[in-house]
């Protein structure tokens, strides 16, 4: 029988903030802040180019979700292939740019800390709506339970405008 962990906290290092974020602080809400840069993601993920999907972390809640932004632009090696004349982003990458805002998550659990996620599955994708260059790819990952400090499993969706561009339930194993 598996057992399921409840996972609350997190060791993400808290980032001073800038100038710019200060400043943010200010303004209205519907300004975008930074929680964590494209620099910053990359000290926690391996994903390097042309894999690295995502751009920053808006949201971070530790252990339970985080809200990461794609900005899609046409000069992504996929779209002279994917296709000419009419580039639309590959689901299989907006689904790794899901896992990888998933990442960032798992990768910051605690007890789970000091291997590599990789899929185990993926369940219930949908796609609702095409992502072209110029869209900026809104995605939110809900952790939803931890086994045997081995597996998880999370909700994630990515918007596009306030669009459902695709949705589904990802599932990770940590591996040494």
């Amino acid at each position: 029988m598996s057992t399921v962990t409840e996972v609350n906290t997190t060791n993400l290092p808290t980032p001073a903030p800038t100038q710019e974020q200060s400043d943010h602080s200010a303004t209205s809400k519907s300004e975008t802040k930074t929680i964590l840069s494209a620099e910053e993601i990359q000290k926690i993920l391996p994903h390097r180019y042309p894999f690295a999907l995502v751009d920053r972390i808006i949201d971070y809640t530790p252990g339970k979700r985080a809200v990461g932004i794609k900005n899609v632009t046409v000069n992504e090696p996929h779209f002279q292939g994917h296709f000419p004349g009419r580039p639309i982003m590959p689901g299989v990458l907006i689904v790794e740019a899901m896992a990888q805002v998933g990442g960032v998550v798992m990768t910051q659990v605690p007890e789970l800390e000091g291997g590599l996620f990789l899929f185990a599955g993926i369940d219930k994708v949908r796609f609702r709506r095409q992502v072209v260059p110029g869209d900026q790819l809104v995605m939110t990952v809900e952790l939803l339970w931890v086994k045997q400090r081995r597996f998880g499993k999370m909700q994630a969706k990515a918007e596009v405008d306030g669009q459902l561009a695709a949705e589904g339930e990802l599932m990770f194993s940590l591996v040494s």
